[in-house]
């Protein structure tokens, strides 16, 4: 396969036209209810003039939906009039996730977040990623990747990006991550198993562009104050860019705390099958061999439960949400304090 084949997606929007526009990345998908259909993945375009390319990204994960009502409050809101540049808005990246509201695709249990750089000719999550790290990222000079935890996790709210082993980028890094102004901000090095090469921010250094996350929330739900960070970061990132005026910046304090996200001892396990009680609670500040939590067995209530403990000191970041869990399931992580 070679790394410049076009995409087979095809978008409606002119991405080098002015003004405001909308309409569907067609993705072409023939089934037995829809011999000639395509997938219609949204897409918002506003611009004006020459200047930099931002590029917003939700629904990376259907299940994660601060993002998602952010993105769609910033299509309505951001008038083209206003900015320098260009503002590209995606915000149902894996649309057959997003409409099921699941975290991976019902069509091919496809992890968008796991399948960059993608493939061309291959599944329909390979053909989403394929797109946007092919088609997209190469008009970006900044990706921001909206997530949360989803169904699964809870997160403090947070902006993060990963460590970039090129100095002069990760300063650039740091600069927007700051920009963004969670009140807590993370920095992972990409070493916790997730394939980290696989992701979009895997995919924007690669092609370029520098990458900010975020991890909003989560369970599944929207809160006020996590929509709240989403919308003022994403105006700030603009103002950032010079897309929008200085006038334009919304004033924040955060973030407050800036921590490192490292490899396996920062993550909890659920060490058996059973029902997960935690026995700390998020943003807490804990140490190594501090109880975490434990795992009961109402099948056999006379069993003992099993505890576990946190393998080092740090801030907890993210923790499970529903209480039947399945050993293996990530149960905590942990942030440890960093000067970057």
């Amino acid at each position: 396969m070679s790394e410049t084949r076009r995409s087979r997606l095809v978008a409606e929007v002119d991405f080098n036209k002015d003004g405001r526009q909308h309409g569907f990345i067609r993705l072409f998908h023939s089934v037995h209810s829809s011999a000639y259909g395509f997938i219609p993945i949204p897409i918002v375009v506003l611009k004006n003039g020459d200047g930099p390319t931002a590029l917003f990204v939700s629904g990376n994960h259907g299940d994660e939906y601060e993002g998602q009502v952010a993105l769609c409050n910033l299509a309505k809101s951001l008038d083209p009039a206003q900015i320098k540049g260009r503002v590209i808005l995606l915000p149902m990246a894996n649309f057959p996730a997003g409409m099921a509201g699941r975290r991976t695709s019902p069509i091919d249990e496809g992890n968008l977040n796991r399948s960059f750089p993608g493939n061309p000719d291959g599944t329909v999550t390979q053909q989403i990623a394929y797109f946007i790290e092919h088609e997209l990222l190469p008009l970006a000079d900044l990706v921001c990747d909206l997530h949360s935890g989803g169904s699964s996790l809870m997160y403090v709210p947070t902006a993060l990006i990963k460590r970039s082993p090129d100095q002069t980028r990760f300063a650039k890094q740091l600069a927007a991550l700051r920009a963004f102004g969670a009140p807590h901000a993370y920095i992972t090095g990409g070493g916790n198993g997730t394939g980290a090469d696989h992701t979009l921010s895997g995919g924007a250094e690669r092609q370029g562009p520098l990458a900010v996350g975020t991890e909003l929330g989560g369970s599944g739900t929207v809160t006020p104050a996590a929509l709240r960070i989403a919308e003022r970061g994403l105006r700030n990132l603009l103002v950032h860019l010079g897309i929008l005026p200085e006038v334009m910046r919304i004033p924040v304090d955060g973030p407050g705390r800036v921590v490192e996200v490292g490899g396996a001892d920062y993550f909890i396990y659920a060490p058996d099958s059973g029902v997960f009680e935690p026995v700390v609670e998020l943003g807490e500040d804990v140490k190594a061999g501090q109880l975490a939590g434990r795992v009961h067995f109402p099948e056999t209530p006379w069993a003992p439960p099993v505890e576990f403990r946190f393998a080092r000191d740090g801030l907890v970041l993210c923790k499970r949400i529903p209480g039947r869990t399945m050993r293996g399931d990530c149960l905590f992580h942990l942030g440890s304090d960093t000067t970057a």
